[in-house]
Formats: C-alpha cells, structure tokens, sequence
C-alpha cells in the first residue's frame, strides 16, 4: 500500500507547469512552480513544518507548548497543519488587510486568531510584529515562530525547494523570479541554484510601499518609501533576516492594480486559480519581458491559492472600490 503517515507528509514535490496566453511576450519558456498543490495550499507550509522541526529539536518547543507566530495568513495556516499533528496550541497574529478567507481558515484548523492595525510603525505595541512577540513572553511554554528572523525558513528552501526545482528543470534553469516577503524562499532557493551553477539570475518582485528594492540597491533603509498597499504576501516595512540580499541579483516593483489584475488574468489565460503575490510575480516577469532570450529557461513561483482571496481579488465590488477594474 502507498501512503502517508499524516498530512505533512504530502508537503512538497509540487508541479512546473509551462505558462502559455499569460507570458505570450516572453521570448523564452517559462515555467510556474505552482505552491498552491501543498495541502495548506501554499509554499509556506515547507518552512512552518521546518521551522517547527527544528525548535523541537532545540528544545525550544517542548510537549503540549503553544506555537505564536505573526503572519499574513499563509505561514498560519501551516504551522496550524503541524500543531494538529503534533498536539501544539497555535496563536496567530494578522493584521486587519488580511482576507477574511485566510482568517476564516486558520479558525477553521483550530488557529486562535489575533487581527492588528496594519497601518502603524514596527516598533508600536499595537503592531503585529509586537503583539505577537509580547504573547508569546506572556504565555507559559510558548514558542514564538518569528519566520522573518528565524532562519529554518531559508534552510527548509534550501533542502527541498530549490533542489526540485533544479530537478525538475534538469539544471536548465536561468531565471528564478519570486515575489518577496520573509525573504526565505527567494534565500534559501538562491543559495542552493547558486551553488549548482553561478550564473542563474535571481530576481525578486517587490511592491510599491516596501522598501526591498531601494535598500537592495542603495543599502539606505528609507522610511520614506513605506506607505500602505493591498497587495499581500509580499513587501516589506521591515529587513527580515531572511533576506540576503547578496544571492539576489535584481527587483522589480508591481503596483496594487497590475498584481490584482494578473491574478485575475493567471486564472482565465492559463487556467491557474492563484494568489494576490502571484499576479504580482507575473506583472514583473512581463516587465522584464526584454531581458529575456530564446534560450533562457525561466522558473517563476506562484506562492498560493485564490481561494484564500475570493472576498477581495475575486470580487467585483472589492476590486471597483480600488478602482482596479
């Protein structure tokens, strides 16, 4: 008999699909490693299954402990898959841009669920990133997943997601492009495509309100450059740890309306029902439409399902009251 021991077990091994209407501009193949196939429907439940592997090796995360994490909905959502599994309590922090899809979710997976301001400072004690830190001081035997800092996230990108990428394209990749949030993936798979072959190009997509793309060329943190956006999943007002910035060779910046929009057009051009950040991650692909040759074989990754979006990407009156359509 061929199966698994539990869910976790399923994470990973998800397929390249070759895009074909959506990419038309793209003189070279390229192909979508499509996240949404992971059973929390997104590729953050490979760093949450790692991250917490490694704490309970480390002591860190001990028997009937809580996991807190700070998240936009994704990461939860797979530390909810491995606190089910394993017998944690998990607490998640978000912030009030979130979907409504992505809270209902985590309730729905045993997740209690925290919702913040999103539009105040890092540092304020209202803010996500704080309330989380300050919960899991105040619980006893809890475990603060911290994704932007922790590097498990890197590692478990490192292990697993670049080596099948790799794989599945028979070292024939020249381009990897991903939006960028917690920086491990963009990180983690660079690191190891680097290692194969040094001239494989690594390119993030980043947001307009994040300060990635100016830190990575200026290395100034310009408070002037965070303001608040819609698209989610990806951007940053803060340098996580997970980034590193020296494997990345290249951002592009998408705007709100054009991530909306490519979400859209990724589900009724190519048949792929996706994620805000993946609109976002085609947007810029296409933007960089005349770096590319013939011969270049490009691998970008779709982060999530739209199925987590329904109330905002999917819906017409969402996107009117934007002025996206």
């Amino acid at each position: 008999m061929e199966y698994h021991k539990n869910i976790l077990g399923t994470i990973g091994n998800t397929p390249l699909v070759k895009l074909n209407k959506i990419t038309k501009e793209i003189p070279s193949l390229v192909l979508a490693k499509i996240e949404s196939f992971n059973p929390g429907n997104s590729i953050k439940d490979r760093m949450a299954l790692k991250m917490v592997e490694d704490a309970e090796s480390s002591g860190k995360l001990k028997k009937g402990g809580t996991i807190v994490e700070g998240t936009s909905g994704n990461t939860g959502m797979g530390l909810a898959l491995a606190a089910r599994v394993k017998g944690y309590q998990l607490i998640c922090v978000t912030t009030d841009k979130q979907s409504k899809e992505k809270i209902d979710v985590l309730k729905a997976v045993g997740a209690k669920v925290i919702i913040c301001p999103t539009n105040v400072d890092p540092d304020d004690s209202k803010s996500y990133y704080s309330t989380a830190k300050r919960i899991s001081k105040e619980i006893p035997n809890a475990w603060y997943a911290d994704q932007y800092n922790n590097l498990s996230n890197t590692v478990a990108h490192y292990e697993k997601t670049g080596p099948e990428i790799w794989r599945q394209t028979g070292g024939k990749i020249t381009h990897f492009v991903v939006g960028v949030g917690t920086g491990g993936t963009i990180s983690g798979v660079a690191k190891f495509l680097k290692e194969k072959n040094k001239k494989i190009k690594i390119w993030g997509i980043d947001t307009y309100g994040s300060v990635f793309k100016k830190f990575h060329e200026t290395g100034i943190f310009d408070k002037n450059e965070i303001y608040p956006y819609s698209t989610e999943g990806i951007g940053e007002d803060i340098i996580p740890k997970n980034v590193d910035f020296s494997l990345i060779d290249f951002f592009e910046k998408v705007n709100d309306k054009d991530a909306a929009i490519y979400t859209r057009k990724l589900a009724l051009d190519e048949g792929i029902f996706a994620g805000n950040s993946c609109g976002a991650a085609i947007k810029g692909l296409i933007q960089l439409k005349d770096k590319f040759t013939s011969k270049d074989v490009i691998v970008v990754l779709l982060h999530d399902s739209g199925s987590r979006y329904l109330g905002k990407i999917y819906n017409d009156d969402w996107m009117n009251s934007k002025k996206f359509l």
